[in-house]
């Protein structure tokens, strides 16, 4: 497989839902710095640390759990400049999970 394309790069990712997030990752890509600029979470930011696999040239499954109790994973093709995204998060008695799609493009 390739380089870690993403590593040392910031994209700003809007999502089918309304939600807009810039994602600034370490040159290493072993982490990576959220701000949510728009959606139910907008102000939200963070760092978090990833678990990711290229599963193909420029197109990576990167995963994280956040403080919150939210947990993420993206298949983010840069070749094609989308996004899959996958989210669970906690709501009254149990949780609840998002399957979203979007575009990424580098700042």
């Amino acid at each position: 497989m390739s380089e870690l394309t993403y590593a040392g790069k910031t994209f700003v990712l809007r999502v089918d839902n309304g939600a807009v997030f810039r994602n600034a990752y370490a040159t290493d890509g072993t982490t990576l710095h959220y701000q949510t600029l728009e959606g139910p979470t907008k102000g939200a930011e963070e760092t978090v640390t990833l678990h990711t696999a290229e599963v193909a040239p420029g197109r990576f499954m990167l995963g994280w759990a956040e403080k919150a109790g939210m947990t993420i994973t993206h298949l983010k093709n840069l070749n094609a400049k989308t996004v899959h995204a996958f989210w669970t998060y906690g709501r009254g008695e149990g949780r609840v999970a998002e399957l979203h799609t979007g575009t990424v493009e580098p700042t």
